[in-house]
């Protein structure tokens, strides 16, 4: 039997991002929508999941816990040292195998929660693994879970519990867990995995395994261990220690499917600009280097590309068709490259973004 081939979310049409619907009516629908009530009123973070086209609350004990088959729109309210003004970001994220109709919902529902905030928020678009440190900051830990809003939250007693294999690997700033196939391939010397058997626990620890990275599995499993409210087995391994017949390494007979880490990208930033000044939205590359704010026209939108972040900035003369594809033009863009994954962040001109600042000097 031919194996199915997984759904990858970079075969989406975000063509629902920025559409044409007139503003009034747009108005409208953000506040006919039940899930923006009382959001953005104080600082904080709000989640929300997508599920079958309605956006529905993410439990906050759920909060940095992202299902590789769903996609999540993210508010985080914030205010400035000097000023009581309430500001906004809002994100939405895709994980690997989004489906298009919930990558779509996501993209447009976060117009529309942008709309309801009377477009103050500045947008982002992140991707399941290569999130902007903005957005992991939200959060203590984040997670990665195989399934999607059709298999969590089911209540499943330990007994008849899918064995999983969790990985703890620190990156720049925090530890990120991600599920990876039962595989003892997986394994690397450098992270942490615990093998969750249901009523039995493994923590295996790397060799070089950093004192975060224990200290995060061990919190984790001793999570895992109160919300089953059962006398959970719990067994840890040093690398150095285990044999090659240990019974741990008898549950990791899963074929590995998992993808590829991705490379991260190099080369200097690109600037391309988007304009219909001529009757046709075309963009073009308008410079490879070093991009300074007098590279930037009020009148136009432009997309900078710094290799580890694409901003859309958006100049306040430009025009309706400009606006509206920035971040279409930026997602095809990236498609089209070796990095289709990286954040895109949308600011405006008159917009307050310290990320803009650092990658394009001199800008406001």
């Amino acid at each position: 039997m031919q194996k199915a081939k997984k759904y990858d979310w970079k075969d989406s049409n975000i063509s629902l991002f920025g559409s044409d619907t007139d503003k009034a009516v747009k108005k409208e629908s953000a506040d006919s929508e039940p899930a923006w009530a009382g959001s953005g009123e104080e600082p904080g973070v709000r989640v929300w999941r997508i599920e079958n086209f309605e956006v529905k609350d993410w439990p906050k004990e759920e909060y940095g816990n992202f299902y590789s088959g769903d996609s999540y729109i993210i508010l985080n309210t914030h205010k400035n040292d000097d000023s009581d003004e309430l500001l906004y970001d809002v994100h939405f994220w895709i994980g690997k195998y989004s489906t298009q109709d919930e990558y779509g919902t996501a993209a447009y529902k976060t117009v529309e929660l942008d709309t309801f905030h009377d477009d103050k928020p500045v947008q982002h678009r992140e991707v399941q693994g290569h999130e902007s440190e903005m957005f992991k900051s939200y959060f203590e830990t984040v997670s990665y879970l195989k399934g999607g809003a059709d298999t969590g939250f089911r209540r499943v007693e330990p007994e008849q519990y899918k064995a999983r294999l969790l990985r703890f690997k620190k990156d720049d700033r925090r530890v990120v867990m991600s599920e990876k196939p039962r595989n003892r391939k997986e394994l690397t010397g450098d992270d942490v995995f615990v093998l969750d058997l249901g009523l039995t626990i493994y923590q295996w620890n790397g060799g070089s395994a950093s004192g975060i990275e224990k200290f995060e599995a061990a919190k984790a499993v001793a999570q895992i261990k109160s919300d089953r409210g059962r006398d959970i087995e719990l067994v840890v391994l040093e690398e150095a220690d285990t044999e090659p017949d240990d019974a741990f390494y008898g549950f990791l007979d899963e074929e590995g499917d998992d993808d590829e880490d991705d490379a991260d990208p190099e080369g200097p930033p690109t600037l391309l600009k988007l304009s219909d000044a001529d009757g046709s939205l075309d963009m073009q590359e308008v410079k490879t280097g070093e991009i300074t704010a007098d590279d930037l026209s009020s009148d136009d939108v432009f997309i900078v590309d710094t290799k580890k972040e694409v901003f859309v900035w958006v100049g306040k003369g430009a025009s309706i068709d400009e606006r509206r594809n920035g971040i279409t033009y930026a997602h095809n863009y990236l498609n089209k490259t070796a990095y289709p994954y990286l954040p895109i962040t949308v600011v405006g001109e008159s917009q307050l973004s310290s990320a803009f600042k650092e990658a394009v000097p001199g800008a406001a």
